[in-house]
């Protein structure tokens, strides 16, 4: 067999075209050794089959390719390629017959060894929080996740169309009800495990918690995964979950992320929700620094850190209520992006394995989605996760005015919803204004429509709405109009803002231009009415 000797990263491999990728990795058998002095050494055997032209065009390739997208971070002078012929394959990972093997029958995804206890891992270096550009290692993450037991379907593979943010998608065709990943408990945080593995002092910590804000004893276990991942990684490369970790985001677009001068440029409901984030990760922050928890002291007074961990515990966990309330990460199975119409769902089963499964058929080339929040109101999820779902029907009315009256007739926000694609009002923003309008002219008529509305009495309420129509479409027009004006103000505010500086700017002004456009569709049709 002739064997190639290439200088090469794993976290390259992506960038590869699929045809060259194919030859060093799915399809050759590999030998792999981590780390080297000039970077990662690639071992790459080739049946005797393959001939010496091919093997020059994959390199040429390689080359121009890597050069184009500017990742060509070696010496050029440091890529030296040698042949030699090898008679023994060489690994440096573990023995194939101690790997997880995954077989597919039938749809169903099986191991045959599942090894759930974690090794100490062998990469060198600390994971650079600072530096927001450097490259997320998800193929290296990837290897590491099979060889402990991860598993996914065949045909499921890791994608990014720009290097920075990647998802699971199928090069199969897949029928509902498939398992296609498996992640053992083993390689799962789990938040009620970090209660066992810290005992008194995250406690104590959690006391400091509730005591700052009473509001965050419902968001304990968010609390411990962050810990648990600030735990781990104060070890580095000692970390069991290096590999994980140094696979994650370093920048994050969400409400915790933004500055005093994001929160400016954002409509009231948006900025309210973003900035509730920024306040509880606040209180995380203050419990943390009163020492009890073991943490290093650098990490404890690295803010960047700390925030880092916390969105890393936001943005990736799945909570489970069965057989109690706990938070959730598995690697692998977080790589599933949102959709509004998910064709996934993720589950944990009583002895803490998680399995994601297919609820619809899934077509070749289709990404693997699931749903991380309420399709029909995107701004909970941007304030989250910090992107705006491009596939949203619905966003909410924006009467944060009337937060009081919404409370008092216990109508849900996802009720008071505006059709992005018409600009239709949904029937209980109608119900909000008139009674704002009643309340302030005629008291008697207030309490009859209140009645009617927690009775359900649509007859009641639609001859009020009949008597008083005009001044709601009137109410309703001065509402919209404003929201428009303000958003328009707010996005050139935005849109003045040095984008080095402030990086979420883009998805501030997607927002609020899904506002803008929306808000007009529905000025257009309260002219229509009258």
């Amino acid at each position: 067999a002739i064997s190639l000797q290439v200088p090469f990263s794993l976290s390259h491999r992506s960038f590869l075209p699929r045809n060259v990728r194919s030859l060093v990795s799915s399809n050759s058998q590999q030998t792999i050794n981590r780390r080297t002095s000039q970077g990662t050494l690639i071992i790459v055997h080739l049946s005797s089959y393959v001939y010496l032209h091919q093997i020059t065009v994959v390199i040429v390739t390689q080359l121009l390719y890597l050069f184009c997208q500017k990742i060509f971070i070696m010496k050029l002078s440091s890529l030296i390629f040698t042949a030699s012929v090898f008679t023994n394959a060489a690994t440096a990972f573990s023995p194939a017959a101690s790997r997880s093997a995954l077989s597919v029958n039938s749809g169903h995804v099986s191991s045959q060894r599942s090894p759930t206890t974690l090794s100490v891992g062998t990469m060198m270096g600390g994971i650079n929080i600072a530096d927001t550009m450097s490259p997320r290692d998800v193929y290296a993450m990837e290897e590491w996740a099979t060889q402990y037991g991860v598993q996914k379907m065949d045909g499921v593979e890791l994608y990014s169309e720009d290097g920075s943010d990647y998802q699971l998608i199928s090069q199969t065709q897949i029928p509902a009800g498939s398992p296609v990943v498996f992640v053992p408990a083993g390689m799962c945080f789990s938040s009620n495990a970090v209660v066992d593995e810290l005992g008194a002092d995250l406690q104590q910590a959690e006391q400091v918690l509730v005591q700052i804000d009473q509001g965050t004893k419902q968001r304990l276990p968010l609390f411990r995964l962050m810990v648990k991942i600030l735990a781990e990684y104060d070890k580095g490369q000692e970390s069991p979950f290096y590999p994980w970790l140094n696979s994650l985001p370093r920048q994050f677009y969400n409400g915790v992320s933004m500055t005093n001068a994001c929160f400016d440029c954002l409509p009231p409901y948006a900025g309210w929700l973003a900035s509730n984030e920024r306040i509880n990760y606040g209180h995380f922050a203050a419990a943390l620094r009163m020492g009890y928890v073991p943490l290093n002291p650098n990490t404890l007074n690295d803010d960047e850190i700390i925030k880092w961990a916390y969105n890393v515990a936001l943005t990736r966990f799945k909570e489970v209520w069965e057989p109690t309330r706990q938070k959730l990460i598995a690697p692998m199975a977080d790589m599933l992006n949102h959709s509004a119409e998910p064709n996934c769902e993720i589950t944990f089963d009583y002895e803490g394995n998680c399995n994601v499964n297919t609820i619809y058929d899934v077509q070749p080339g289709t990404p693997l989605t699931i749903s991380l929040g309420d399709p029909t109101n995107p701004t909970p999820i941007f304030a989250q996760y910090g992107f705006l779902p491009n596939d949203c029907a619905t966003i909410f009315c924006k009467a944060m005015h009337l937060d009081p009256i919404i409370k008092y007739l216990g109508i849900d926000f996802k009720d008071l919803l505006i059709q992005t694609q018409t600009g239709e009002i949904a029937p209980k923003v109608w119900d909000i204004f008139l009674y704002e309008i009643l309340q302030n002219n005629d008291q008697e008529a207030a309490d009859a429509f209140y009645v009617a509305c927690k009775t359900n009495d649509e007859n009641a309420k639609q001859g009020y709405h009949d008597q008083y129509f005009q001044y709601t479409l009137d109410a309703l027009k001065q509402h919209v109009y404003k929201i428009m004006a303000d958003v328009e103000n707010l996005t050139m505010k935005a849109q003045s803002y040095d984008l080095q500086t402030h990086p979420r700017v883009p998805v501030i002004v997607a927002h609020n231009t899904l506002v803008r456009d929306t808000f007009t569709m529905t000025a257009s049709l309260l002219e229509q009415m009258g």
